[in-house]
């Protein structure tokens, strides 16, 4: 099931944070939440690899990835051993694939849910964060899958434990059919990984609606609408709070990226209040 809940205030955004599950046999605060944000509420959740070949996924999935490892190997020998690194690898350089981005933060999802290219469109459309319990999603896996979970004490897959498993996209495919993913946590290949908290799932093939699936198969996951009027206001929180793409794209690009915000002016000031904001920026 999916549960939509509308976002207007900044107290909705706290509720969203503060929400987390409490582990009673640890007694420690280990939530089993994964977050994905997307600037537009409209938009649903799909893969890079469908947006980009739409209906010939299927076929030119295999000529995707055997290009992009052919020609990226020398700077990364360790793509010739395992497709799961070439998607990985791939997606995180923009190459289009059947990952769906995820996060274990709520301020990072929040982050991709509150900017834009152009910052004068921030107040112009609802956002959206999707809340998954990975408990809900992992409950449908094929039981090879569920034992090597449990055995390595996990909610996700690392390369070499998914490896052991499977290691061809096939036969993934024919385990998961339409009615389960795997999801996976990726190498340290970069600090943006890391700071981001990334996390990938695995859209089968014959997975043609993920909302779908969520609605059917889950019983937590959770649609967050921030409406359009906040945008700003969580903006300028998340900037605060020292979560922007100085941080999560550290670099000369991410900061840069993070000042033009910081310096963009939303409507022309006039007297003491243009001096006053110079002033404090």
């Amino acid at each position: 099931m999916i549960k939509k809940v509308i976002i207007d205030s900044i107290s909705g955004v706290m509720d969203l944070i503060r929400d987390q599950k409490y582990n009673e046999e640890i007694h420690r605060m280990r939530s089993p939440f994964f977050y994905r944000g997307l600037p537009d509420a409209g938009y649903r959740l799909t893969t890079s690899l469908r947006m980009n070949c739409k209906h010939l996924y299927r076929e030119l999935e295999p000529a995707v990835l055997r290009a992009f490892t052919k020609y990226a190997s020398i700077e990364d020998p360790a793509l010739n051993d395992s497709v799961w690194r070439q998607m990985i690898v791939g997606q995180h350089h923009g190459l289009p694939t059947r990952l769906m981005d995820l996060t274990r933060s709520p301020l990072t999802a929040l982050h991709f849910a509150s900017t834009e290219n152009n910052f004068d469109k921030i107040d112009m459309r609802d956002s959206v964060v999707w809340r998954i319990d990975m408990r809900d999603v992992n409950a449908n896996l094929p039981s090879k899958y569920s034992d090597a979970l449990r055995k390595h004490n996990a909610f996700v897959f690392s390369v070499d434990t998914l490896s052991e498993l499977v290691d061809d996209l096939g036969s993934y495919d024919r385990d998961m059919g339409d009615s389960a993913f795997a999801s996976i946590e990726p190498p340290s290949v970069d600090q943006r990984i890391i700071n981001q908290y990334s996390f990938f799932s695995i859209i089968p093939n014959g997975m043609t609606d993920i909302e779908g699936f969520l609605e059917k198969h889950t019983s937590d996951t959770t649609k967050f609408i921030i409406k359009k009027e906040i945008r700003w206001d969580v903006r300028d929180l998340l900037d605060q709070l020292n979560i922007n793409e100085r941080i999560l794209y550290p670099g000369l690009d991410g900061l840069s990226r993070s000042l033009a915000r910081h310096y963009f002016v939303k409507r022309e000031l006039s007297g003491d209040a243009k001096h006053s904001d110079e002033a404090e920026n």
